[in-house]
């Protein structure tokens, strides 16, 4: 077995990490996203509402950071949603639908009692880069 190096992914049009972790980890073809919470990137505040606002933030950084690793948001295969509220399940697919396209990724959806920051959403994803053969 050869042991493929682990990469960090970083881009600044993503938030930084808050802790000890890094935005993204790409080893051989798999892209590993850490959780998002909706930060807003440029400015580093928390947006938690409007809800569907605080939705479309976390895509879109989960979006950066699948770019800046070399993928697109069809390279993901796997998302975790972390919630505060379950009963915003319908709102969140709705956004959720403008960034993804069947089939859709699979998918785990767990309400939470808190998030970091005290964010009412947090996303995470793992993606595949295609390849060409």
């Amino acid at each position: 077995m050869v042991y493929k190096m682990r990469i960090e992914v970083k881009t600044s049009k993503a938030p930084m990490p808050i802790g000890p972790y890094s935005q993204a980890i790409k080893i051989g073809d798999l892209i590993f996203v850490s959780g998002q919470i909706p930060i807003d990137p440029e400015t580093g505040q928390l947006i938690n509402e409007p809800f569907s606002k605080a939705v479309e933030t976390v895509l879109n950084n989960i979006k950066s950071i699948i770019e800046a690793a070399g993928a697109s948001m069809k390279d993901v295969v796997k998302v975790t949603v972390f919630i505060k509220d379950l009963s915003k399940a319908q709102e969140f697919n709705e956004i959720y639908k403008k960034f993804f396209e069947e089939p859709y990724p699979a998918r785990s959806f767990v309400e939470v009692k808190s998030l970091p920051r005290n964010a009412v959403i947090e996303i995470e994803a793992i993606a595949v880069v295609s390849r060409d053969d």
